[in-house]
């Protein structure tokens, strides 16, 4: 994933452009780069590697400026190295730019810039982009802003752009589609991220780009317009966020801290929403579309990843309890078939961020043929939730680590208490088991509490008498073969080690052709009916 930042105010650029571009180090990335503005010129510095590597090769240089950008790259297109790190500048140098995202018609427009003499220094996307905002902007004799208008028009795939030009030196020129995008307003400087870590220190008020919108921004103003010129109001939004939520407090690295806060989310996730005295559940972000949603008769779950297990989970816990037909579809395939949707159908959208660019296209297309979009997020004001027509937020707080963990819990937290809500309005399960199944959640946080309180040597002993295996297994039935995918996914994920997950029933075939001695096999068995049929 790409980090990226941006400023424009009355401070030094560099240093919160920096500062900013660390705060989104836990995106991942292979290089890091930055532009500064200095009037009629840009200078633009960059470096494969880490941030600190950048800051070594800028060291000594002139880096007084008040306007700047910088990110973070993951390669997607050219290997990671120095001339494909961002920013990249147009060929007369006029203009720079920064890009999260997929041009995926960029080879064509390549090939028409080159037969009109440009010349490429990367084999990046974006310095395609960039050059074609240029050869519009002199074919049309326009203003940056309108070329980037017309440029965009014709672009297919996602991107966050934040663009500079020389001789506009307090202006930065940004759009969106499909990747995330915040403004943080303060008083003349204005900051831009790819979220809303890289601006806390600073403010609290920011406003979340959408789809299709133009953002001109200098620091006395936010002008904000869509494609077609229009101006639109740009709606300021409170965070609730605190800069401590997003550092590490003791832990040697945010996964451990994130695994270790999740008593406190899961219970977060049920806050206001769980009351055992009156054996209500209350979802005030899905009340408006409760009997639409309690009626229908098919659940489309759309999600990718650690959401897509939870999703699964989702599937078992809905047909289970509220006897409604549930199909789970991995958004990045689903955008792309023609899937049946009719109208009464409810979608249901799982997402961290809020902001998975496959999921989000799922949603447009199903809600074109009138589907309802429910929503369970953890960001607020994210582009999902935006889109939703009803939802329930995680409140998990901010995740650093890559590998998703609290989340998770708080995902599926959420989607219980959902599946019991519906389930209460359709009269599907008994009074005695709603309330039964209602206090065993609320006693989730407390157990999970426990294992973290009383496991981790154990955790620790195991780990070490099988670090040097080269492949695992996880294995699982029922409710727990998601688990076993997820688990296997996570090892992955931190290992760098192969692990699968299969289904247990599948040991037997094929699998097991692979397993010997030196073969660790994790067997997800707790303990419900099926637990014999796993052990």
């Amino acid at each position: 994933m790409c980090g990226i930042v941006g400023y424009t105010g009355y401070r030094q650029a560099y240093g919160i452009v920096i500062d900013g571009l660390q705060k989104l180090e836990y995106r991942g990335y292979d290089s890091a780069g930055v532009a500064l503005h200095k009037g009629e010129q840009i200078d633009v510095y960059k470096k494969t590697g880490k941030v600190a590597n950048l800051e070594e090769f800028v060291y000594g240089k002139d880096l007084q400026s008040t306007t700047g950008i910088g990110h973070t790259r993951w390669a997607t297109h050219g290997e990671p190295s120095d001339r494909n790190a961002h920013p990249h500048y147009s060929n007369s140098g006029r203009i720079a730019m920064i890009h999260n995202g997929i041009i995926e018609n960029y080879a064509s427009l390549k090939s028409e810039l080159i037969n009109k003499g440009y010349t490429f220094k990367s084999d990046t996307d974006t310095e395609v982009l960039v050059n074609f905002i240029e050869e519009i902007q002199l074919q049309n004799e326009c203003s940056l802003e309108e070329a980037i208008r017309i440029a965009l028009k014709r672009v297919v795939g996602a991107y966050v752009i934040l663009v500079l030009e020389a001789g506009h030196p307090d202006r930065i020129i940004a759009s969106r589609k499909g990747s995330p995008l915040v403004i943080g307003i303060c008083k003349n400087e204005h900051f831009l991220g790819s979220d809303a870590s890289p601006m806390l220190a600073y403010t609290k008020e920011v406003v979340y780009i959408n789809d299709y919108e133009l953002a001109i921004i200098t620091p006395e103003e936010l002008i904000l317009k869509n494609l077609g010129t229009e101006r639109i109001t740009p709606y300021v939004q409170q965070l609730d966020l605190e800069l401590s939520a997003i550092e590490k407090g003791g832990f040697d690295h945010f996964m451990l801290k994130e695994i270790f806060e999740q008593p406190q989310t899961i219970f977060d996730s049920m806050r206001g929403r769980l009351d055992l005295q009156s054996h209500q559940i209350t979802l005030s972000g899905i009340e408006k579309f409760a009997n639409e949603i309690s009626n229908t008769n098919r659940i489309v779950i759309v999600a990718c990843g650690t959401s897509w297990h939870a999703g699964l989970i989702a599937e078992y816990v809905i047909e289970e309890l509220c006897r409604i037909n549930v199909e789970v579809e991995y958004a990045s395939e689903f955008r792309y078939r023609n899937p049946v949707i009719h109208p009464g159908d409810v979608i249901l959208a799982i997402s961290q961020s809020g902001e998975t660019a496959d999921t989000l296209v799922a949603l447009e297309n199903a809600k074109k043929q009138g589907a309802i979009i429910l929503g369970v997020v953890n960001v607020v004001g994210s582009s999902i939730a935006r889109l939703s027509d009803a939802g329930a937020y995680t409140h998990a707080g901010p995740e650093i680590g890559v590998a998703s963990t609290k989340a998770f819990t708080a995902q599926l937290t959420v989607l219980n208490l959902i599946a019991l809500k519906i389930a209460s309005l359709r009269g599907s399960i008994s009074e005695e088991r709603y309330q039964k199944l209602a206090q065993e959640l609320n006693e989730v946080p407390e157990k999970v509490e426990w294992i973290l309180d009383t496991q981790v040597d154990k955790i620790k002993t195991i780990a070490k008498k099988y670090k040097d295996a080269r492949d695992f297994l996880f294995l699982g039935r029922g409710y727990n073969l998601p688990v076993a995918l997820e688990g296997a996914l996570k090892f992955k994920e931190i290992s760098y080690i192969l692990a699968e997950g299969y289904p247990a029933a599948d040991m037997k075939h094929r699998t097991i052709a692979f397993v010997d001695e030196n073969f660790p096999v994790v067997s997800t068995a707790t303990q419900d009916a099926l637990q014999d049929k796993t052990v």
